[in-house]
């Protein structure tokens, strides 16, 4: 009788250790690395199970991708598992060739080619494909997902076209939609270009669930807005267009209802008070977090344990960024919809419950 139960009990000890893998797999955090590219963007997630994803890699030269490899060194990865561009602006795509020589890039997620009148769009496009076809590419379309385990990531705009259909738990009809004016896109190729072919996903773990627009329009925006709210709620809003008044369409934001919004701007780019006052008016907002103190924005900028960089230097567009030492701001979100921000610069750290 012994010689039966002795193989029955390890057998209990066996399944009851793969309970608790399981478990425990199902209770890690999703980590994102927001990174300070002076005005730029690029965001590195990990999912729960481990894969990567970077959202776009900064200005060229050395200086964005120290700053990036530095933050996979922190997250303790060896490769990128999927680099998504939001489009081919120097400031969002300009890196990827210095990245690309650092550490591997296995699947490459943009919007197509490109028609952006601006001069050297073509230049950093150029540049992309060469890196690209040594991985494997993914044609983003809306309504498509990333097929990253542990996360899900739906894309729900791309090469001027967005989602038609609501994502789960969203479609609500959004009243505010008609006090919607629409923006002359034509007269800015800033925004008449590129920028309203941004990749934009809502990115989820369990409950928690944030959304990243790139540089989407105002006007796009509104499509996924009205006169339906397609998106529904977010915790985390990664502000569109580094909080440029072109972007960051109020009807929008207010009804995704975000719990804090993280501004991925520089000290002289972005932070325009329009969006300040877009986000500070947003129904259940409770913290703006911001990868720069905004020098035009003065008194609006969130408390200083709320920003990443203090430094005023650097320039606008046309400029060379500052090449100052820089902070991140890091996000570990949990499948019970709970989260964490922490400041590097000052190990500010904040604890958000899961929404009620």
């Amino acid at each position: 009788m012994r010689k039966l139960f002795a193989p029955l009990i390890f057998a209990a000890i066996f399944l009851s250790l793969l309970q608790c893998s399981a478990q425990a797999q199902s209770g890690k955090a999703l980590t994102v690395y927001f990174i300070d590219v002076e005005g730029g963007q690029s965001t590195l997630l990990v999912s729960p199970s481990g894969q990567s994803l970077l959202i776009d890699a900064g200005w060229p030269g050395t200086r964005d991708a120290d700053r990036i490899m530095a933050a996979v060194k922190q997250a303790g990865i060896t490769q990128i598992d999927y680099l998504v561009l939001t489009h081919y602006h120097i400031d969002h795509a300009g890196g990827v060739p210095e990245l690309a020589s650092r550490i591997a890039i296995k699947n490459f997620v943009d919007h197509g080619p490109t028609n952006d009148p601006l001069v050297n769009v073509p230049q950093y496009y150029a540049a992309y494909l060469k890196v690209r076809e040594k991985g494997q590419h993914i044609l983003a379309k809306p309504g498509d997902k990333i097929p990253i385990t542990g996360m899900d990531v739906q894309i729900v705009s791309a090469a001027s076209k967005t989602i038609t259909e609501p994502l789960p738990g969203a479609g609500a009809p959004n009243p505010l939609c008609a006090d919607f004016q629409p923006k002359d896109e034509t007269k800015d190729p800033m925004v008449g270009g590129e920028n309203k072919n941004s990749v934009g996903m809502v990115i989820s773990v369990g409950k928690f669930r944030m959304s990243d627009f790139g540089d989407l329009t105002w006007n796009k925006e509104h499509d996924l807005a009205c006169p339906n709210n397609l998106i529904g709620t977010v915790d985390l809003y990664v502000v569109s267009h580094h909080g440029k008044e072109t972007s960051s369409l109020p009807i929008m934001i207010h009804a995704m209802r975000p719990r804090v919004a993280v501004m991925n701007n520089g000290a002289n780019k972005g932070a325009e008070i329009p969006t300040f006052v877009t986000l500070k008016s947003s129904p259940g907002l409770e913290d703006l977090w911001q990868l720069h103190y905004g020098v035009e924005a003065e008194k609006r900028n969130s408390p200083e344990q709320f920003l990443a960089n203090l430094g005023t230097a650097g320039t606008k567009d046309s400029g060379v960024p500052d090449e100052s030492p820089a902070n991140y701001i890091k996000l570990s979100a949990r499948p019970d919809g709970s989260f964490t921000l922490t400041n590097s610069r000052n190990g500010f750290s904040k604890e958000y419950a899961p929404r009620k």
